[in-house]
């Protein structure tokens, strides 16, 4: 049986898979009546994790679509470290911009290597799969699919990955190169690929989204 507390995460990841919800399609994907729904909602909200705006469709009633609140966000898996963030404030003020924008760019290249040696020369799908796990074990809530091309999915040359968090959002706010530089860094993790950011939390969007293409 699903207990109210589950309900509720439910709810919070799905909002956050989905961008925002209504209560009739919450219900509908987890299987829990109406009612129930809305009383979920009401706790949410009152605890700030989720907030609504009406939207009219048709001549009906507005009906409430919940999304999630900057609190609601930071309730689910989310590793950034406070100590972290005051010691790149630190940083900068001791080595200055252009230092910080250096040191940044180590960090990322140092990273894009690091990722790459984890994956290895398998299949292009093998290897965006592998860079999902590492992205799933540093706390993004990540996944991905491939675009087929022909009647057989296997021969994918294109994936999108999508990321539906940021573990280093607070670290991202102040120093906004740190995820500005995963073009670049997923790019040289997978070796011979075009990597195109289609989505953007930093712009506002539920998601970060990646359009992975091979060269060949």
């Amino acid at each position: 049986m699903t207990t109210t507390a589950s309900t509720k995460q439910d709810i919070l990841h799905h909002l956050l898979k989905r961008g925002q919800a209504t209560a009739q399609e919450l219900a509908e994907w987890l299987a829990v009546s109406p009612q129930a729904i809305r009383r979920h909602l009401k706790d949410l909200e009152t605890e700030g994790l989720i907030e609504f705006k009406n939207n009219q469709s048709g001549l009906g009633r507005p009906q409430h679509v919940y999304c999630l609140s900057r609190e609601g966000r930071d309730r689910l898996p989310n590793r950034h470290d406070d100590f972290a963030l005051d010691l790149l404030d630190t940083l900068a003020e001791t080595v200055g911009p252009d230092g910080m924008q250096s040191i940044l760019r180590q960090q990322w290249q140092r990273k894009a290597i690091e990722y790459q040696r984890e994956l290895g020369e398998g299949s292009l799908s093998e290897r965006v799969a592998g860079l999902v796990r590492l992205r799933q074990a540093e706390g993004y809530m990540a996944e991905f699919y491939p675009i087929p091309e022909g009647s057989d999915p296997g021969s994918a040359t294109q994936f999108i990955l999508t990321e539906y968090n940021c573990a280093i959002s607070h670290v991202a706010e102040s120093f906004p190169s740190v995820c500005g530089h995963e073009l670049e860094m997923f790019a040289v993790a997978l070796q011979d690929c075009k990597v195109e950011r289609t989505h953007w939390i930093v712009n506002g969007e539920h998601r970060c989204g990646y359009l992975i293409q091979s060269n060949f």
